[in-house]
């Protein structure tokens, strides 16, 4: 935008992406518009591009672009730069994978947004970064303009994009270690927007869903994951995590598993079966415990099946976790004492 017709100042486009000759003015809209080919009101289908309506937009716009930048696309049934601007913005942000999203509103069904804009001509497109309009244009500009707005709007391709989803990883990995379970969901949630077949984030989003007890939506959602990204390592200690406690379901209760050691301690069957409970339970510890007081009994019960037990625990809980060092430190003072 540019000139007096752009409500935010002078920084809105600077005159890169005016487009002018390609806009419709509101108020020479004929009465008698005809109507629109049906392909050309709906947004196109995809995961990053959508409608919004009144109501929806903070949630779409406001909220959505806290996360990744948001191009709202204000269109009007009748408006033949419209229809010209809407299969080339929605190829460019298609092809840009998640840099940024397209939300459509219609300002014949929706004018109040539009209104409190100051926008006055379509087809205009505002930016939307951080819950706040950062940047737009009007017009049915050429694609190579729709580029350089986005490359402006999301910042440079490549490993600067990378890096990002990186640290944004690794912060949601610090708050589900702090058990802030929907402080990391929201976060997971943002780089699986920007980059749905990312794995980390995949399988960070099924721990928070089974840390939030979901674990028949965390099920669900490694089901319909792609075959290439379900053989991750990460979404397999997942699917392990899933399979321990669908098993920790069928061991009974561990009350009674309790009174069974304490009248036999020699129970090794009741004692594995206990571990696996604690471990479903998060008492990772506890549950290392008893595996290792099997190994320093008898080594050679289930085929040394304590020991492989723990391994299996080791895989799920990872490298990092203190039970896991803590384990590692206490099995090899056992297997090389």
């Amino acid at each position: 935008m540019s000139g007096t017709n752009n409500p935010y100042g002078g920084s809105y486009g600077a005159g890169n992406y005016g487009g002018q000759n390609a806009t419709v003015n509101f108020g020479s809209t004929p009465a008698a518009a005809p109507a629109p080919a049906p392909s050309s009101a709906p947004a196109a289908a995809g995961s990053y591009i959508s409608d919004t309506t009144t109501a929806g937009f903070g949630k779409d716009v406001i909220e959505a672009s806290r996360s990744q930048p948001v191009l709202v696309d204000f269109w009007a049934p009748w408006c033949g730069p419209c229809k010209q601007l809407t299969p080339v913005i929605e190829k460019v942000v298609n092809e840009a994978q998640g840099r940024v999203r397209l939300v459509k509103m219609n300002i014949d069904d929706h004018p109040s947004i539009a209104g409190q804009l100051g926008i006055q001509s379509i087809p205009a497109v505002i930016a939307f970064a951080d819950g706040r309009p950062v940047d737009g244009f009007m017009g049915a500009i050429p694609e190579s303009q729709i580029r350089e707005f986005i490359e402006k709007v999301a910042g440079p391709e490549g490993m600067d994009q990378a890096a990002e989803i990186e640290a944004v990883l690794g912060d949601a990995e610090t708050l589900l270690g702090q058990d802030d379970i929907q402080g990391a969901a929201q976060l997971y949630g943002a780089v699986l927007q920007a980059d749905p077949e990312n794995p980390k984030a995949a399988a960070g989003m099924m721990q928070c869903l089974i840390g939030m007890g979901e674990t028949p939506r965390a099920g669900e959602m490694l089901a319909s994951l792609p075959e290439e990204m379900a053989a991750d390592p990460a979404i397999q200690a997942v699917a392990k995590k899933l399979e321990q406690i669908e098993e920790a379901r069928k061991l009974g209760d561990p009350v009674a598993l309790e009174q069974q050691l304490a009248a036999n301690p020699d129970d090794h069957e009741a004692r594995v079966s206990l571990a696996k409970i604690l471990n479903v339970q998060g008492e990772r510890e506890k549950a290392a415990d008893h595996l290792l007081t099997i190994m320093r009994k008898d080594r050679t019960f289930d085929d040394d099946g304590a020991r492989r037990q723990l391994l299996q625990f080791f895989e799920v809980w990872g490298p990092k976790d203190p039970a896991t060092i803590s384990g590692r430190r206490r099995l090899s003072s056992i297997l090389f004492s």
